[in-house]
């Protein structure tokens, strides 16, 4: 038994070395998923939008509206553009994500609507 205890001893320090590793991996993993869910959080706001603004822009409402209202409901710092292809009108909302924001990376949503009639 004394064999056994002598055992126990040397392995006293392999605990600390392991999560000395394991822990910043860890950590890493962690702030990955959180900015995952920082992006899919953004990318429903600009389907939000963009949708918002295309409901607008099919109202026949200005331009400037179109764009205000859909500032509205975009992430901050986004950009939308509204355009129009014969009947149809399409918004556009980019954003770039938080946190790594340095990143060439951004969220993109469109929305097409058929624009109404204008009454008699």
């Amino acid at each position: 038994m004394r064999g056994c205890e002598g055992d126990r001893g040397a392995d006293r320090g392999f605990v600390t070395a392991e999560t000395a590793v394991v822990l910043p991996v860890l950590v890493a993993f962690t702030m990955a998923l959180v900015w995952g869910l920082l992006v899919i959080a953004d990318q429903i706001r600009c389907v939000d939008a963009a949708r918002t603004g295309a409901r607008a822009a099919a109202r026949l409402d200005a331009e400037g509206a179109v764009v205000t209202l859909a500032k509205e409901a975009a992430p901050d710092g986004a950009s939308v553009t509204v355009g129009r292809e014969g009947d149809l009108v399409r918004v556009t909302v980019v954003a770039r994500p938080p946190v790594l924001g340095a990143l060439p990376f951004e969220v993109r949503e469109s929305a097409v609507a058929l624009a109404e009639e204008a009454g008699p």
